[in-house]
């Protein structure tokens, strides 16, 4: 390991000391929200600092077994011990590398899902349908509390535009690599010569913002407009304009919310939906400069880019971010995605890695 590395880890063992201290203060356990911001420090640097505490204990259980070779009585179990020992140390280094790298302060938030029809017509809907039923059900496997925030049905069922928020432990760090272009081939139900027809849609995760940014906008930058909701509702939608739809003037971007027969909830929830469009739209930008200086696991943020292809006539899901090709379509689209959001996670933590790798040289 590198004598920087160590230097990180034996500078993280006296911040843990200090954090130590810092909670044990009358004064910070006063106050609820520091507090819990150093608890969740803590517990990361405790973590750390105990894996790091392995890998020291495994380089001195190598350095031992070595000194045995010498005895001829001893060399045979002596080999076994450093072949164990090599084999823990390069794990461990690879576990204490990737703890390391950068986190995403986003990672841990809630998340909106933002479903849209693509090309495909009536075919699109129905897709963003499909798509809108494996995310719900995958949230409800996970535990995840889900709230529809507005949606646009086509006629035949399916859905313009659906929009939902997802609540759970560290959401939007599990579902955002599902933001992108999403391809589906097969045989629509409309189609009455069989020939299998490729439609799409885009998907965008964004992080729920903090309550607090939504102080920040500018009120003379927004337009609200008021609207009688359409859908079920029973006959509450025709008596009063309880929807909301919140235009941010400088950006042209929309939010909006029909879902609650609260004009003022329905107001806070578009809101939110905004904030979390705009920052969403700085991301990107973002994104879009470092993508000259870096290749990134999901493109420069660019929804229109494919990053998937469901068809259903193979039975063949693909991701072709990471050339994953599974034969279980159905499952998946029935929310089982733990393994394909593992391999979508794994891949972009190699990503990291080698960058980080690189940037900090041998």
């Amino acid at each position: 390991m590198k004598d920087s590395l160590r230097q990180q880890f034996e500078r993280l063992a006296l911040r843990l000391s200090e954090l130590e201290a810092t909670l044990a203060d009358p004064a910070v356990a006063g106050d609820m929200s520091r507090y819990r911001e150093l608890s969740k420090e803590h517990a990361d640097a405790a973590a750390l600092t105990e894996l790091y505490a392995r890998f020291e204990a495994s380089e001195h259980d190598l350095e031992s077994a070595k000194a045995m070779l010498a005895d001829p009585d001893m060399a045979e179990l002596a080999q076994e011990e450093v072949n164990k020992a090599s084999l823990d140390i390069e794990r461990l280094q690879r576990e204490l590398q990737l703890a390391l790298l950068p986190h995403d302060p986003d990672d841990a938030r809630n998340a909106f899902v933002e479903i849209r029809a693509g090309t495909g017509g009536d075919e699109s809907a129905l897709f963003a349908a499909d798509l809108a039923r494996m995310y719900l059900r995958h949230c409800e496997r996970q535990g995840w509390r889900t709230e529809v925030m507005s949606e646009s049905a086509s006629d035949l069922g399916g859905y313009k535009e659906l929009v939902f928020r997802v609540e759970g432990d560290g959401v939007y760090g599990k579902l955002r690599l599902e933001s992108g272009g999403h391809r589906v081939q097969r045989v629509p139900a409309t189609e009455a010569q069989g020939r299998t027809h490729t439609s799409a849609c885009t998907v965008a995760v964004l992080p729920e913002p903090d309550a607090a940014d939504e102080v920040q906008l500018n009120p003379a930058e927004l337009r609200i407009d008021t609207f009688r909701a359409s859908g079920a509702g029973g006959q509450h939608v025709n008596k009063t304009d309880s929807a909301i739809r919140i235009t941010h003037l400088p950006t042209g971007l929309v939010a909006e919310c029909q879902d609650d027969r609260s004009q003022h909830r329905n107001k806070a929830k578009a809101m939110a939906v905004l904030v979390a469009r705009l920052r969403d739209k700085e991301r990107n930008e973002r994104a879009a400069k470092e993508a000259a200086t870096r290749k990134g696991l999901i493109g420069s943020g660019d929804r229109s880019d494919r990053i998937r292809t469901y068809n259903f006539s193979q039975g063949r899901f693909t991701d072709h971010r990471i050339n994953l090709t599974l034969y279980r379509l159905q499952a998946i689209l029935d929310g089982d995605l733990d393994d394909v959001i593992a391999a979508l996670q794994a891949a972009r933590a190699a990503e990291q890695l080698e960058a980080w790798e690189t940037a900090t040289g041998p």
